[in-house]
């Protein structure tokens, strides 16, 4: 392997990634279909065989990939409600990194006591990875994979492109 493919291929990952990072929140969400398209049951349909499902969750996810992020995040908003020592964890380590940092370094000291900012993070630690690990992250985790993978790559195959698309590769 030479260097400059090496090089081109670490620019092609840097653009990509950049262009990744360069997409505002908003700009992400702009392809956002309605939901009378997204949920359009007259195009519902069990695909005739295994090329037709694949044909159509290729056509689907770039279609409707704003929706498919939008229920996703919806189902990892409905795990962290229905796991609350996960969202107390993490709103428990989140709050207290942000409260480490107003320290800008320095001691605290409440009365005589005075605590250094390694102490304060060793003890969040302490406090913090027990209780996530009785979360239970993991699973939580393998649920939003598996929950997300059904219900997307269901409606993406079960979904029917629209009539213009399907008749678009034809040869007239």
């Amino acid at each position: 392997m030479s260097n400059t493919a090496t090089y081109s291929e670490a620019t092609l990952v840097d653009t990509t990634c950049y262009n990744l990072r360069s997409t505002s929140f908003s700009n992400r969400f702009a392809n956002l279909r309605p939901v009378s398209e997204f949920l359009d049951v007259k195009r519902l349909s069990k695909p005739a065989n295994f090329a037709e499902a694949q044909s159509r969750v290729n056509y689907n996810l770039g279609h409707f990939s704003s929706n498919y992020a939008v229920i996703f995040v919806m189902l990892c908003i409905y795990s962290l409600l229905t796991n609350p020592w996960l969202l107390f964890d993490i709103i428990f380590v989140v709050a207290g990194m942000y409260l480490i940092g107003k320290l800008n370094g320095q001691d605290l000291e409440i009365g005589q006591t005075r605590v250094t900012t390694s102490q304060l993070y060793t003890g969040l630690y302490v406090v913090a990875i027990p209780i996530g690990l009785f979360a239970s992250p993991i699973t939580t985790v393998m649920w939003l994979i598996g929950a997300s993978g059904v219900v997307i790559l269901g409606h993406a195959s079960m979904m029917d492109k629209p009539l213009e698309e399907a008749f678009s590769g034809e040869a007239v």
